[in-house]
């Protein structure tokens, strides 16, 4: 059983946290973030946040530690940011930004444009002899990774040649092909 509920956050400087009954506000340099909780409690003491069960049924012992990790991600979100880089593997696979628009050009008949959130940078870079990355960086994990894997889910590697939309440093299992 995972005890991660039961380590303490603590609050970096620079940080604000405002506790009400169900609700939890974090304000740092880079953003605002809110998280509703339920059947736990949170206490702050002396510059860390406590996050308590009342019982230890299932249920209890199950949310204590997602706010925990919930509350943890929120405070290193609006501290230092979060980061994902997405490699777009096979010939002609581009990318491309203007402003929030994404444009994608993944072997399809058409490009595929997508609007970004605001809340989410986005970079391409495309360097001859190398593959284009795209790289999105934003104050909510949630956000950046919902729209890195919204952004995998229009060509996701496939295991005999590699092509694809994969995270940079994300390992392939390749098969052999019909001849071996």
């Amino acid at each position: 059983m995972s005890r991660i509920g039961n380590n303490p956050i603590t609050i970096p400087e620079g940080v604000t946290v405002t506790i009400q009954p169900s609700l939890i506000t974090v304000k740092g340099k880079l953003g605002e973030l809110t998280q509703q909780f339920e059947t736990v409690s949170v206490t702050e003491k002396d510059g860390t946040l406590e996050v308590s069960r009342p019982t230890d049924s299932k249920d209890h012992r199950a949310k204590h530690g997602l706010y925990r990790a919930l509350i943890a991600n929120m405070i290193q979100g609006v501290n230092e940011g979060f980061a994902k880089e997405l490699e777009l593997v096979g010939v002609g696979y581009r990318a491309s930004h203007q402003g929030q628009k994404l444009d994608l050009a993944l072997g399809f008949s058409h490009n595929i444009v997508l609007d970004i959130a605001p809340e989410v940078k986005v970079d391409t870079v495309s360097e001859k002899g190398k593959n284009p990355i795209v790289k999105l960086s934003s104050y909510d994990k949630q956000l950046v990774g919902y729209v890195a894997a919204k952004i995998r889910s229009f060509r996701k590697p496939e295991p005999y040649k590699g092509k694809g939309v994969k995270f940079v440093g994300e390992e392939i299992r390749r098969k052999a092909g019909k001849s071996a």
